[in-house]
């Protein structure tokens, strides 16, 4: 373990990108943080960081050095959660991680409901995109990740929270008074989660044939169901704009440049909005599940745990 003493400097250096960003996170002087990191790199014989470029980036031995730290880390972390599992959660943390919208709109009263039940226990929330969130629960640097993606069995457990549903908002503009009359969804009939039951026919979607479309990048689960609703449609959208959050393109939706594909969890915690007109899909792909995701035979803590009872009762 000598050639991991002082690992907390590298990895400041590491996160930070700078000695001198690093040596003012950890509270010491540039010239003593730089004299700390050239010993570790003595010790181990090569060098860690390539100083030829701004941020600092590592060298092929330093990724390897750092991946040894993060693993180094999560076992730390993972036998630190195990002993607090001993008493009675008074003590402990849990780091929930959701993109925007489920960040901004539906963990923040789970977690007020949870630290009601569990105040001693820290909850930290991080606010990510759904690819660095899956990255961050692989590292075991979050323990608990809720999101609406397709799981992979082998790399991720899950907890169903409920079913999602897709729906089309399209500028008022952009549609015609019949269309609107016979197909449109109102907000409250969403927020009921009466749309099938009230009879309320799927949109057709030829009607969009020309229209523009706002769409979310292409590794969200949002943009794969929307391309495949309107492949099954055969529908080659005019893509006028893609962007990385569902929220905002229902913003831009709203302001009338094209129509957008959003969840009814959005619906649901937006205000009315007189300007845009939502549909139902044709088809199943519009509906998913939102679930809460951990990493796969991972030691599940009690806070955890307690927290998955929790949201287990929201349903």
């Amino acid at each position: 373990m000598e050639m991991f003493q002082g690992m907390g400097y590298v990895y400041a250096v590491y996160q930070e990108g700078s000695v001198s960003k690093a040596a003012k996170q950890l509270c010491i002087s540039q010239p003593s943080l730089s004299a700390n990191i050239k010993r570790i790199e003595d010790r181990i014989g090569y060098p860690l960081f390539d100083r030829s470029t701004k941020p600092l980036t590592l060298t092929e031995c330093g990724e390897t050095y750092i991946h040894a730290v993060e693993q180094m880390m999560e076992t730390e972390r993972e036998f630190v959660n195990y002993v607090n599992d001993w008493g009675i959660l008074k003590t402990g943390s849990l780091i929930l991680g959701g993109s925007s919208l489920f960040a901004s709109w539906v963990l923040p009263g789970l977690i007020g409901k949870f630290s009601g039940q569990y105040p001693g226990i820290r909850v930290e929330l991080v606010e990510e995109s759904t690819l660095t969130l899956l990255d961050l629960l692989q590292k075991g640097r979050i323990d608990i990740v809720m999101d609406n993606c397709q799981p992979v069995p082998s790399v991720l457990e899950r907890q169903i929270y409920r079913e999602e549903t897709l729906f089309l908002a399209a500028p008022k503009k952009m549609c015609s008074p019949e269309l609107i009359a016979r197909y449109a969804v109102s907000r409250e009939t969403v927020i009921q989660g009466t749309a099938e039951r009230n009879e309320i026919l799927p949109v057709p979607l030829q009607y969009f044939k020309n229209k523009p479309f706002i769409m979310l990048k292409l590794e969200n689960d949002t943009r794969k169901r929307s391309m495949e609703i309107l492949q099954e449609n055969q529908i080659e959208p005019q893509i006028v704009l893609e962007l990385d959050q569902q929220l905002t393109s229902y913003h831009v939706a709203c302001s009338g440049l094209g129509a957008a594909f959003i969840s009814d969890t959005l619906i649901c915690a937006v205000s009315e909005q007189p300007d845009v007109v939502y549909f139902r899909l044709p088809g199943k792909k519009s509906s998913r599940k939102i679930s809460f995701y951990w990493k796969a035979g991972r030691y599940k803590t009690r806070a955890m745990e307690e927290f998955l009872k929790t949201v287990g009762k929201e349903k």
